[in-house]
């Protein structure tokens, strides 16, 4: 029988203000690949190429819960409602564009990442 996954540490830097007030531009962040994904939690996600193609960044996202018409993907926002790209603008993501949760900021003020519980 195969073992389980087990999540892998990594850092990660906020760039952009999008998560603001959560993190801010430099924040740096303990993120696990592989980790369980659930509703409320931030995450590091790939987002879809833009509408001429061009690849975006990995971003850090609230998921804030499944996709009501397609149950199988993850809806997620910005917690800057001003700022960022959201699945209002391109949709649900599959569950392998979501890529790590994050866990704790490290710096430059430590401290654990807040899930918010969404309905």
């Amino acid at each position: 029988m195969p073992l389980p996954s087990v999540p892998r540490p990594r850092l990660v830097r906020v760039r952009g203000r999008s998560m603001e007030p959560t993190l801010r531009e430099g924040d740096l962040l303990l993120a696990l690949w592989g980790a369980r994904v659930r509703p409320g939690v931030v995450a590091v996600v790939q987002l879809p190429a833009d509408a001429s193609g061009t690849p975006r960044p990995v971003s850090v996202k609230r998921i804030v819960g499944v996709d009501p018409e397609a149950r199988d993907r993850w809806w997620l926002e910005s917690d800057n409602a001003r700022e960022g790209v959201s699945s209002f603008e391109i949709g649900s993501l599959a569950p392998s564009d979501v890529v790590a949760v994050v866990t704790t900021r490290l710096w430059p003020s430590p401290g654990k990442v807040t899930v918010r519980h969404t309905p």
